[in-house]
């Protein structure tokens, strides 16, 4: 039973005061609710989308962008009232390990590696392909041997942008934050703008049929890596478009979701965490929904889905420069490319936060947990980190990281879902800011629609998922389970008395 042995809320919440493993508390509402508009605004948005509605669901990506977003709004409130609850470093991970044990605990701190440094690494090669766009033609146009490693060569704007992050990660979470700000005010315009200019283009004749009627997929696409899993489990010809399509492309676009789960991360940097981390979760995700559907109306609007070039960096700016609008091609290709860079940043953030309470807990070797005594980063793991993500942006294609990260999420999301009705039953003691409503019923339905997600992915994207979580396994196995604090009782620091009270309203 050491595999399920649980690490009590009490112990997590005082190991952060140890003081060589003491992050700076810095962070407040705002901050919180920019950092998760920052990070979900990116990728999604400037590129998925325009994928998606060529390839998956036509006009009606915009059903898949709702879909999409209702798993998120369920799997958010639990996380809301995991993040208040116990306000520490490590999201996902951390919650886990007070309801699931040890290895769970285990199993979703290296999905969540997959989730933030497969996520950074998409989100390096989409500034790529952005900075490409705004750079073509000029003394400093990036020669094709170094610009994309779908060509089967290396990436060098998403290396450089990855270890550049990495720096400024390195240099502080206020820094980082402040530079967020700036970035996500550009961003908002760039997309308000889209939003603006973008209405007076639309050609309402775009939109019929609204879901295109269903059609097999392409040849390439019937097997079973390059079909969806659910497909092969039926027994049914893989298919896009029509109901079947708005679904896989729901799967799909959830990729732009990812992010608002970040804010829980930054729970043991912020001030005032069972007040403000929920209200940064909810406030960032409702706001970047309405702005999903609304560009989502617009692109499909402005450029027939069929005329979408498949597997375009850029479909924004190209859906602008169809109705011969350059310079606004122009501005989104210069306002994306500032925009992604914090993209990458707050996810590669999201990477430390975890890694760091992963190592401080000994899963992995304590020595990474060690915050630099000036800036109070974890700076041996954000390092690691921001080469890793230089590595596979350089030279993996996006397609294949995309569904990546979004297995990776919908995974992580299944098990916090879960997780939050055990603590409830487990420690009702528990004082809780915020409580999520019918708290049984919004768990179970985020696990289905969740699940059903996951099931609409290639069946190569499982395979990935399995290989990446056994390797996991064989890491913990060797050395996470015998290096563990818990397990060795080596924690050192006490709880303190008033870590915890009874909360007489639960």
């Amino acid at each position: 039973m050491s595999l399920f042995r649980t690490k009590s809320v009490e112990q997590s919440i005082a190991d952060t005061e140890e003081p060589e493993h003491q992050l700076k508390k810095n962070l407040g509402v705002l901050d919180l609710v920019i950092f998760g508009v920052g990070v979900i605004i990116g990728a999604g948005i400037f590129v998925v989308t325009g994928t998606v509605a060529k390839t998956n669901a036509g006009p009606a990506i915009t059903l898949s962008f709702i879909i999409a977003g209702l798993a998120c709004a369920l799997a958010a409130l639990c996380y809301a009232e995991f993040a208040s609850t116990v306000p520490v470093a490590g999201s996902a991970y951390t919650f886990s390990y007070a309801t699931f044990g040890e290895l769970i605990a285990w199993i979703i701190g290296w999905d969540l590696a997959l989730e933030f440094t497969i996520g950074s690494a998409a989100l390096a090669t989409s500034f790529s392909g952005y900075f490409q766009e705004v750079v073509a033609g000029t003394p400093f146009e990036v020669p094709a041997s170094l610009g994309s490693a779908a060509e089967g060569t290396v990436d060098l704007p998403a290396v450089i942008i990855s270890l550049l992050v990495m720096a400024v990660l390195i240099a502080g979470i206020k820094l980082s934050s402040m530079i967020n700000q700036v970035v996500v005010a550009i961003k908002l315009l760039v997309v308000a703008a889209v939003i603006v200019f973008g209405v007076s283009h639309i050609d309402t004749a775009n939109y019929s049929p609204f879901v295109p009627p269903s059609e097999p997929a392409p040849e390439g696409e019937r097997g079973f890596m390059d079909g969806t899993l659910i497909s092969w489990l039926l027994g049914t010809d893989p298919a896009v478009y029509g109901f079947a399509g708005v679904i896989a492309g729901a799967a799909i676009v959830f990729f732009a979701f990812i992010g608002f789960d970040i804010v829980a991360t930054t729970a043991e940097e912020t001030r005032n965490p069972q007040r403000d981390v929920p209200r940064g979760i909810l406030y960032s995700l409702a706001i970047v929904t309405v702005l999903y559907m609304a560009v989502s109306l617009v692109i499909t609007g402005m450029q027939n889905y069929t005329d979408i070039e498949a597997g375009d960096p850029a479909p924004l700016a190209t859906a602008f420069d169809a109705v011969g609008m350059d310079w606004m091609g122009r501005l989104i290709a210069i306002g994306a490319c500032i925009g992604l860079i914090v993209v990458v940043m707050i996810l590669m953030l999201g990477q430390t936060r975890v890694g760091f309470a992963m190592a401080r807990d000994g899963l992995l070797p304590r020595g990474l947990a060690k915050v630099h005594p000036k800036f109070g980063t974890p700076y041996i793991f954000t390092a690691i980190t921001g080469v890793a993500v230089a590595i596979i942006g350089g030279f993996v294609d996006l397609a294949t990281l995309v569904n990546l990260v979004s297995i990776g999420t919908l995974f992580a999301f299944v098990l916090v879902s879960v997780g939050v009705v055990i603590l409830r039953r487990t420690r009702p003691d528990l004082p809780r800011a915020f409580r999520t409503p019918a708290v049984t019923v919004v768990a179970g339905l985020s696990v289905l629609l969740c699940f059903y997600l996951m099931l609409n992915l290639t069946g190569g994207t499982w395979v990935r998922f399995l290989i990446w979580m056994a390797l996991g396994l064989v890491v913990y196995f060797a050395y996470g389970r015998s290096h563990s604090r818990l397990g060795r009782g080596d924690h050192t620091t006490e709880p303190p008395a008033d870590v915890i009270t009874t909360d007489p309203r639960v």
